[in-house]
Order: C-alpha cells, then structure tokens, then sequence
C-alpha cells in the first residue's frame, strides 16, 4: 500500500474516533478547559500520533498527516452547516436553566450545575435573585446567559469552569 495512503487511513481513523468521543464524552467540557483536560489532550495527542503516521515520522508524513485533519474537519464543518440531521448530532443544544425565574432542577442535576455557580453567572450579569432572571441558558459553548427582566440589558460574559478550585481560568 502506498504510506501516504496509509497515512490518510489512519489518521481518518483517528480524526473520526476523537469526534465521536467527544461527542460522547461532553464537548461543552471543552471551553472549560482546566489543568488536567490540557494533560490529557497533551496525552491524547502523543498516543495517537503514531496511530496515524505509523513508522513514516517524515516531514512529508507529518505534513500528509496535518493536510488529511485540516481536510476532514472543513468536510465535517461544511457537512453540519449543510445537513441538520447531521448538525443535531454533532452539535450540542443550549439548556435551558432558568424561566421567568423558575429554576429547572432537572437540566441543573443533568448538567452538573450547582446552585453557587448559577448564582455566580447571576452576579456576572448584574442580576442578584433568581425571580429577576427571564431566561439562562447554558449555551454550546459552555458558556451561560443571562437575560433579566429589567428594559436595561447588559451584556456580559460568563464562562462556566467545571474545575472550581481553578480560579485563573480566563472568563
């Protein structure tokens, strides 16, 4: 077989492997990203590298590996703009948190999002009790909005941190 083909193979392979474990694994964990989720997309990274390139570690073999993920990526984007079957499946859907101030426990429990936290994103976007928020939603991204009742709306950005004891994360 030819090893630039093999190369393509394998790193298709990997490439599609890492999309459906994320999927399956929480992507909205990925915008909160602390000290061990760098470890271990580190870790990620150099245990599937020879997976992909095999034996050839080339710079021509490195390159076809980087061309074939650019490609497969701009093909799966084009892919979720184009179909929405396949938009809903690789895609997250915003939760709903909050609505006209009642809290929904049951989105809050799935989500792992404690009462602290929420009322943290509260406090980012100028809102001190629960009864003034008209809506909050975790958003793909990971991060949570806020929309109170008042006709003032401010605009801010709260990011959610799974790792609480890792204050420095930006926001």
């Amino acid at each position: 077989m030819n090893p630039y083909l093999d190369i393509i193979i394998r790193s298709t392979a990997v490439y599609l492997f890492m999309v459906v474990a994320l999927r399956i694994f929480g992507k909205k964990e990925l915008s909160q990203l602390n000290t061990a989720d760098v470890i271990l997309i580190l870790l990620i990274s150099n245990s599937v590298q020879n997976a992909m390139v095999g034996n050839d570690t080339t710079l021509w073999g490195g390159l076809a590996a980087a061309t074939i993920l650019f490609a497969i990526n701009f093909i799966l984007k084009k892919l979720t703009y184009r179909y929405k079957k396949f938009s809903d499946f690789m895609l997250e859907k915003p939760e709903i948190l909050i609505h006209n101030g009642n809290l929904d426990f049951k989105n809050l429990s799935k989500l792992d999002i404690t009462s602290d936290e929420l009322k943290e994103a509260m406090r980012e976007h100028g809102v001190e009790y629960f009864k003034d928020v008209k809506l909050a939603m975790l958003e793909i991204d990971g991060n949570i909005s806020i929309i109170s009742g008042e006709s003032n709306l401010k605009q801010t950005h709260y990011k959610r941190r799974k790792n609480r004891k890792n204050l420095t994360q930006g926001i």
